[in-house]
């Protein structure tokens, strides 16, 4: 009991099943027709993007790639602390096979659409996708109603460079989940007591088979549904 989960301190970084559960289920093939680390020509177009600029609703033109404009000048309205801050419902909190327990990061945007209304937020990149031998990473600052909140760096694994793309696009949901711990979203995640009460209530250890390669293995799941594409209960 005096081993903290790993998952108190920071969200786990993303994968490709978070992103697309098809495609990590090719992998194995992937793989096998992958030639190391992406090519250099490759990684500098991913890198081009440049500055991004944001007006922001005044039009005022603020450089968000850097910028910091917004930083804690006022609080956020109770009614709207009260909806970011809600208890968490133990039917949207998912559990990773490896035993990491999650909020979907469709539900994370849900929460901010309702407390700051669809537009009101969004991501502004902080610099370029840097891509390492496995995984990409990018830092991304959360904007809401023109001021800054918080920024976070997202990473996700890739194993081949026609996965990049979609790594990047994990990378962004990471960032996402970083950020919105800053507003206390499902803070509960993070707390070692929710997380082993939870795990107790409402997940088992179950052994699985890979539905590509057949590796069998033991795997966290919901106890309400079987786990999930890409495995299947061992027979």
């Amino acid at each position: 009991d005096g081993i903290i989960d790993p998952q108190a301190a920071v969200p786990p970084s993303a994968t490709i099943e978070d992103v697309d559960p098809v495609l990590a289920a090719r992998i194995p093939t992937l793989l096998n027709n992958s030639n190391g680390p992406p090519s250099s020509s490759f990684t500098a177009a991913l890198g081009s993007s440049g500055t991004t600029i944001s007006g922001g609703p005044d039009g005022n033109g603020i450089d968000w790639s850097s910028s910091f404009h917004g930083l804690s000048t006022a609080p956020f309205s109770p009614e709207t602390a009260a909806i970011l801050m809600r208890p968490l419902d133990p039917e949207d909190v998912e559990i990773k096979p490896d035993g990491i327990i999650y909020l979907p990061e469709i539900k994370y945007r849900r929460i901010l659409n309702q407390a700051f209304g669809p537009g009101g937020w969004g991501l502004a990149p902080r610099g370029d996708l840097v891509v390492g031998e496995k995984v990409v990473t990018q830092e991304y600052a959360l904007i809401v109603h023109g001021r800054f909140i918080a920024q976070a760096r997202g990473e996700c694994q890739y194993f081949s460079e026609e996965t990049i793309p979609t790594a990047g696009e994990g990378c962004k949901s990471n960032a996402l989940l970083r950020c919105c711990k800053d507003l206390g979203i499902a803070s509960e995640l993070w707390d070692p007591r929710f997380i082993r009460s939870f795990k107790k209530a409402h997940c088992r250890e179950v052994w699985v088979e890979h539905v590509v390669n057949k590796k069998k293995r033991q795997v966290w799941a919901r106890k309400d549904t079987d786990p999930s594409y890409p495995f299947q209960i061992a027979k």
